[in-house]
């Protein structure tokens, strides 16, 4: 789709979506119904994805082998539950920009996390702080200062935060740069979000891995909002490691197993410490049940227990999809649906509310946090009676996220009109 020139009129978001490549994968989703019975307008994928209708089948297929095989199941599935996790590896490592070896579909995000943690952020006496965003998600918040805890240090002295300028909502790339060049020798571990779950701002996950590790410090990266959102490189980026959620722009649903990133420069350094269960044991002798632990290599070897199959097939269903639609097209889809959301917010923005989220498109993903400057919660309140699924953050903060997957030019256009009238 090429660039087209923005227009107010309903007639031209009809014409958009008319000439989407993409429009036909929205009849693959399952969208929540009003009491009208016509389907709510939904733009919540940044903290829910929609299920994808095949959902069922998989599932279905699962219940089925478990029912007809019991624990032969494990080797004899349609699709084995031993390495079923493998299902997922390779449009894994294309949507995250790695190499196979480097990803693996396991526990929840906060687990990683800490997993990650664990061996990646070894603090010393003179090199102890972590180094995150100010806003941050409060569960990467929490992880971190219990890290520092954990290790003997004080949050007050050992978390830096890097935080937007005076007036200003979101963090400027230069700025990261700065703080990490001035605190270089005292950072132990770079731990950002890729993108801001409050603004919607991406950061420059290429630049700050350079410049973290030109000095020593370890880089990883919070993926949660960036994962099935925004392009990523990791393995040229370069980052020790990266952890992510899969029920937002994934579809993955309610609590989905995370994924992990491990870079391949690490994949055989057997040496680092980490915390240990059997799944991530050399699968060639896993199951002679011995006292040592041997881990296998590149990222499995971090895995804890093994697979859930009963999460993982909602997953499977959804990153089919992905993989059909192509992220290239998804990623210019975003572009245009998140563009023409601003032009059409932009020509009533006054005093009542303002746009948080970078206007450039390489600074956002498929996100537009709206300030309300009164009457915010009400507000989305309104707009929830009327059909409309967006998401509230306190304190001021209307976040809506047009999901090239699933949304369409026409959800935007009548979502506008609904909001324009519910601030009037």
């Amino acid at each position: 789709m090429s660039t087209p020139a923005f227009s107010t009129g309903e007639e031209f978001a009809l014409a958009m979506d008319a000439k989407d490549p993409l429009q036909s994968f929205r009849e693959r989703f399952h969208f929540p119904g009003t009491e009208s019975g016509r389907d709510c307008i939904y733009l919540c994928g940044h903290s829910l994805g929609l299920q994808p209708k095949m959902v069922r089948n998989y599932i279905d297929e699962e219940l089925r082998d478990w029912a007809q095989l019991g624990v032969e199941g494990h080797f004899h599935a349609s699709h084995p539950w031993v390495p079923y996790h493998r299902l997922l590896t390779e449009h894994t490592a294309s949507l995250v920009g790695a190499q196979p070896a480097e990803v693996v579909v396991m526990n929840s995000l906060t687990v990683n996390l800490h997993l990650m943690m664990s061996t990646f952020y070894r603090p010393e006496k003179q090199r102890h702080k972590i180094l995150i965003e100010r806003g941050a998600f409060p569960s990467d918040q929490y992880a971190v200062k219990s890290q520092i805890r954990f290790h003997g240090f004080d949050p007050a002295e050992s978390l830096v935060e890097v935080t937007p300028r005076p007036g200003e909502s979101c963090i400027q790339d230069e700025d990261i740069e700065e703080l990490i060049e001035r605190e270089s020798s005292s950072i132990a571990l770079i731990m950002l979000g890729g993108v801001n779950y409050a603004t919607g701002q991406v950061f420059d996950m290429g630049s700050i891995t350079k410049a973290g590790q030109k000095h020593g410090c370890v880089v990883g990266f919070d993926l949660a909002h960036a994962v099935g959102n925004i392009p990523l490189l990791l393995h040229d980026w370069n980052p020790d490691f990266a952890v992510w959620c899969s029920y937002k722009y994934l579809n993955g649903g309610p609590g989905c197993v995370g994924g992990c990133f491990v870079h391949e420069r690490h994949s055989e350094a057997w040496s680092l410490p980490r915390f240990a269960g059997w799944w991530g044991h050399d699968e060639k002798s896993r199951f002679k049940m011995g006292p040592d632990f041997h881990p296998m290599r590149g990222a499995e070897g971090w895995q804890l227990s093994n697979p859930p199959i009963f999460a993982l097939a909602p997953l499977r269903a959804s990153m089919d999809i992905f993989a059909e639609a192509g992220t290239d097209r998804l990623r210019e889809k975003s572009q245009l649906l998140t563009g023409y959301l601003e032009f059409l917010l932009r020509q009533q923005a006054g005093l009542r509310y303002s746009i948080i989220t970078p206007s450039e498109s390489s600074r956002r993903g498929a996100q537009l946090s709206i300030r309300l400057s009164q009457g915010g919660r009400s507000i989305c309140d309104r707009l929830t009676s009327q059909g409309v699924v967006g998401d509230w953050r306190e304190p001021d903060t209307y976040r809506i996220a047009p999901v090239p997957l699933y949304n369409s030019f026409h959800d935007v256009y009548r979502f506008v009109q609904i909001f324009l009238q519910a601030i009037s």
